[in-house]
């Protein structure tokens, strides 16, 4: 199957490994917000409230404004960006 994007366009191999790239990151940091450790010792045990994050930089500006086009991610402002369907 022959790529047919335009000539400067993120290949759809691309946009697939941004995707798993941002959503890995996203978990990671809502992750590391859970797990952070209270006055007792302890978890808070409470959810995580990260929505947007910064994408990662791996990949090209291209990437993340046809995956905000596709309607996968939202546009945050100011650099960040939210998983769509969360």
């Amino acid at each position: 199957m022959a790529d047919t994007n335009p000539a400067g366009a993120p290949s759809n191999e691309d946009l697939k490994k941004a995707l798993k790239a941002f959503k890995k990151r996203l978990k990671l940091m809502r992750l590391d917000e859970e797990s952070n450790l209270g006055g007792r010792y302890t978890s808070a045990g409470r959810s995580s409230s990260i929505v947007a994050i910064t994408p990662p930089n791996q990949f090209p500006q291209a990437v993340w404004d046809e995956l905000v086009k596709q309607g996968k991610l939202k546009d945050a402002k100011h650099g960040l960006y939210e998983l769509v369907g969360e």
